[in-house]
């Protein structure tokens, strides 16, 4: 008989014929801290032998890191914490993806990651054990940082809360309060949460990992720290915090600047409240004095001609005068209604009567199509019929020579309002100007532009007039076919 050939023993080169040990995960952590220190410090030394030029010192310590990542690779594919959550490759990744790099095991890093510059500020590093915390603060302030300590999260967070931090490196595993806690007291407070914070773990757990991220950490990083990518996830975070920090104060200067925009606004209201009434005054007393001239006689065609013209003026201009002081009003809420019950009707016909010697002047068309049987409605008459005369007077202004204007009064689709059309085949306005003409001072840029879209301030009358009475105004409009102004007053201000 042939002897048997002996088995070859599994090899570490086999990882898939290596077994995996199931260790609590604080003994796991308990394994991995000092071989981290090992790591680090070492790390450090040899930085600082190549500086010096110390190449056989440097060649020592190198030596020595590399039996420590040899001796964490073997912890790494033997024991497995028991607590571990076993993801599927595809959530995991889909996560990642979703919200940034992560680091679960030990890797090379890309060159690209070398050339991020770090962003100067203010770190606080939280870790229960002091060669950690030391380790890491360190290297921290070798890349130009400032750094703050905290052993465990109680003094973490009231340092949190006394002093300005940029970014929090916090460990997971700690005694009393562990990381997550931390995490979670600083997304709960509005006052902490815009800081960054990078969770730090000996252990490269994926559902870590996701519990993280979930909770709203900025990042993740295991132990031992690659310097490469330490120092590139920092300074991203940084970055984050950074912009964070822009858009705030750009913020907060936009609402001083709109608080001071309002008292600018309240300040030349209050001018031009002040000027316009003391005009009113004296431009009262012109057009009462050439009145008085006109009846006194004595003048010639000319004369009366020109001196007609004078308070045709004048009392346009008292008129502006008047909307200005109506609408400073209305804005502000001390313009009380007299309400009456009233007659649409009455209402339209009243309306016509004021604007009948324009058409005329015109050779326009004005129609009057009010429905039977409308309700009488309480309102302002005399702010309403006021309405109507504008928008009349709008539509002839605008309306050439041989054109149309109606007026029709109808019960809202609804029957729930009562309505007021103004329709003219006038020159039409553009959709973009729609909303802006009914704005106090928003024929402006229509004047800039070239184009006359309204008659001064009267849009802005019929608006909050129409409004103060519980309804609503708009306007529809095709270029070169004419617009129509509609305007609706609820039923709740109608009496049967």
């Amino acid at each position: 008989m042939s002897q048997s050939q002996p088995t070859k023993p599994p090899t570490p080169e086999t990882p898939s014929e290596t077994p995996t040990h199931d260790l609590p995960s604080a003994l796991v952590h308990d394994l991995r801290t000092p071989l981290n220190q090992i790591i680090g410090y070492s790390e450090m030394l040899i930085e600082s032998a190549q500086e010096t030029h110390q190449d056989d010192f440097a060649a020592d310590l190198e030596k020595v890191r590399s039996a420590g990542h040899r001796l964490l690779s073997l912890i790494n594919d033997n024991f497995r914490s028991v607590h571990t959550t076993e993801i599927a490759a595809p959530t995991a990744a889909a996560l990642i993806e979703a919200k940034k790099p992560v680091v679960v095991t030990d890797i090379e890093y890309s060159i690209a990651e070398k050339t991020i510059e770090p962003t100067q500020g203010f770190i606080l590093v939280v870790d229960d054990i002091e060669a950690n915390r030391d380790v890491l603060s360190r290297r921290l302030e070798k890349q130009g940082y400032d750094v703050a300590t905290a052993k465990n999260g109680v003094r973490a967070l009231k340092k949190l809360r006394t002093q300005s931090f940029d970014l929090v490196l916090l460990d997971i595993m700690m005694p009393e309060m562990d990381g997550y806690e931390v995490l979670q007291t600083i997304q709960n407070d509005e006052t902490l949460r815009h800081i960054p914070v990078v969770m730090i773990s000996a252990l490269g757990e994926m559902d870590s990992v996701v519990r993280c991220v979930e909770m709203g950490a900025a990042d993740y990083l295991t132990k031992p720290f690659n310097p490469t990518l330490l120092k590139a996830r920092i300074g991203a975070s940084l970055e984050k915090k950074r912009a964070h920090d822009r858009e705030t104060q750009l913020f907060a200067q936009l609402q001083e600047n709109y608080g001071r925009l309002q008292e600018l606004e309240k300040l030349r209201d209050n001018l031009t409240h002040m000027i316009i009434h003391d005009l009113r005054t004296p431009l009262t007393s012109v057009i009462m004095g050439m009145q008085t001239l006109e009846i006194a006689g004595d003048l010639n065609d000319d004369q009366r001609e020109m001196l007609n013209i004078a308070v045709s003026g004048g009392e346009t201009l008292l008129g502006m005068i008047n909307d200005l002081l109506d609408v400073e009003k209305l804005e502000s809420g001390a313009m009380q209604l007299d309400l009456a019950v009233l007659s649409p009707t009455e209402l339209v016909d009243s309306a016509i009567v004021q604007v009948a010697t324009l058409v005329e002047s015109k050779q326009l068309s004005l129609l009057r199509h009010v429905a039977a049987d409308l309700p009488t409605l309480r309102g302002d008459e005399s702010k309403l019929r006021r309405t109507l005369v504008n928008l009349l007077g709008n539509a002839i202004k605008f309306t050439p020579s041989g054109g149309t204007i109606t007026v029709e009064t109808r019960m809202g689709e609804d029957a729930q309002s009562v309505v007021f059309d103004v329709k003219d085949t006038g020159e039409g306005i553009p959709l973009e100007s729609f909303e802006r003409i009914f704005e106090k001072f928003g024929q402006v840029e229509s004047r800039q532009a070239g184009r006359m879209m309204s008659t001064g301030l009267g849009l802005t009358f019929c608006k909050l007039a129409v409004e103060a009475h519980g309804g609503h105004i708009g306007v529809e409009s095709v270029i070169g076919e004419g617009s129509t102004f509609c305007f609706a007053l609820p039923l709740a201000n109608v009496e049967s």
